[in-house]
């Protein structure tokens, strides 16, 4: 399935639209803990560790993504649109999420 954040995808008409989409994935309070207590893990300011969590998240938002695409009958997902949101005050847990518009494309003509 093509995921892109354009609105077209070029060589391909889009022939029918099926809706808008999303998926989701939220990591937890326990996940910053880790994270903080793994804080030598940090080499010039990054976190490889918190960079594999969030990595993990967008896999799954996207992947939850596709299926409701698929599920739809699309297969494929334009204008795709990520986001990162702090869920709550101080628990810790962070939303991330992606949201597209399923379609249908076939090669132009």
């Amino acid at each position: 399935m093509i995921v892109t954040t354009t609105p077209n995808i070029e060589g391909q008409r889009i022939t029918r639209y099926c809706g808008v989409v999303t998926g989701e994935a939220i990591l937890g309070a326990n996940v910053f803990k880790d994270l903080f207590a793994g804080i030598r893990d940090l080499v010039g300011g990054r976190s490889a560790t918190y960079e594999r969590e969030l990595q993990k998240a967008r896999d799954i938002a996207l992947t939850e993504l596709q299926q409701r695409a698929q599920e739809l009958g699309a297969n494929a997902v334009v204008g795709v649109d990520l986001d990162y949101e702090v869920m709550g005050q101080g628990n810790g847990m962070l939303m991330v999420s992606a949201s597209g518009t399923a379609v249908v494309v076939a090669p132009a003509a």
